[in-house]
């Protein structure tokens, strides 16, 4: 009952510091591209979990007994949710704006929950059934809002096309990872470690491979730009993730989800102040139908 509590509790700490890093990216999203800006915050991620590891875990012993299964799935999980979901998020975000992508956010837990009833067999019940369905609703309503300032109807639908895209893979990456991540020999930090270092790894292969590799790399060089995406990063790639794989270690994964998804109502209040996003009546209805789903998809678990 402790762990299934700090589970949530995970889940809540993850979702309100994504929040926060949502309206960061958004703000180093303006002068990097998806990949570059990808690729960056991974890499800060890997230098805080690296040094977590060497300065904070003394222990490292059970290295020896990961299995290579086990670190494959990891790895397969990062590429996934990480090197691919990621950049499609980003991009996405780049075209919809911190409240609209908030509320398309909100498909990820459906998602999650159609990955773990088909893969890992948690089961569910029609009022969770119901709850995703509102969700679904919401993004649908939200596709016809007005685009934001400098995007055509056209460059929104694609937006909200990548939006879910990212969702679905985020989503099939971490229930893939749930096994492993339930395992007493996997600890919290070694498999965060390992799902990141994977996509990286990926990213890198691919700026590395790309035409415009000088241009991509130009993101490590010091600029103003890095007072926004370093904090973004430490915020996003570092403790969200930490939080929010520690949610799927110790809670239900379709309940994990459902409490992730309480960052859009956080990123929508941030975006309204921070970054001065309009609040429509559009939004104000799809991101009420889509807080009734999660709160329905997790009250009646």
């Amino acid at each position: 009952m402790e762990t299934e509590f700090a589970g949530r509790m995970y889940a809540l700490l993850s979702a309100l510091t994504w929040a926060c890093a949502l309206v960061l990216f958004k703000r180093s999203g303006e002068s990097i591209s998806p990949l570059p800006l990808n690729l960056f915050k991974n890499v800060v991620g890997m230098i805080l979990l690296g040094l977590t590891l060497i300065f904070f875990i003394d222990d490292h012993s059970h290295i020896t007994s990961f299995h290579i299964r086990d670190i494959l799935l990891l790895s397969t999980s990062g590429i996934v949710g990480i090197a691919l979901a990621d950049t499609a998020f980003l991009f996405a975000l780049n075209k919809l704006g911190v409240s609209l992508m908030s509320i398309v956010e909100c498909a990820y837990s459906p998602a999650v929950i159609f990955f773990a009833i088909l893969m890992i067999s948690e089961e569910l019940r029609w009022p969770q059934y119901c709850g995703a369905g509102l969700i679904v609703l919401a993004v649908l309503i939200s596709t016809r809002h007005t685009p934001p300032a400098g995007q055509s109807r056209a460059q929104l639908g694609l937006g909200f096309a990548w939006g879910v895209i990212a969702m679905m893979l985020m989503a099939f990456g971490i229930v893939l990872a749930k096994p492993v991540l339930e395992m007493q020999r996997f600890p919290l930090i070694w498999a965060t470690t390992i799902r990141l270092a994977a996509g990286t790894v990926i990213l890198l292969m691919l700026a590395l491979a790309s035409p415009k590799r000088r241009e991509l790399f130009n993101v490590f060089r010091p600029c103003a730009t890095w007072r926004v995406s370093i904090p973004a990063s430490v915020l996003g790639t570092y403790l969200a993730l930490i939080f929010w794989i520690a949610g799927f270690k110790y809670a239900k994964a379709s309940l994990a989800a459902a409490l992730n998804q309480t960052s859009s109502i956080f990123a929508i209040i941030l975006a309204t102040i921070v970054l001065k996003e309009p609040f429509t009546l559009r939004k104000a209805i799809s991101a009420t139908l889509a807080i009734i789903g999660v709160l329905i998809v997790t009250l009646t678990m």
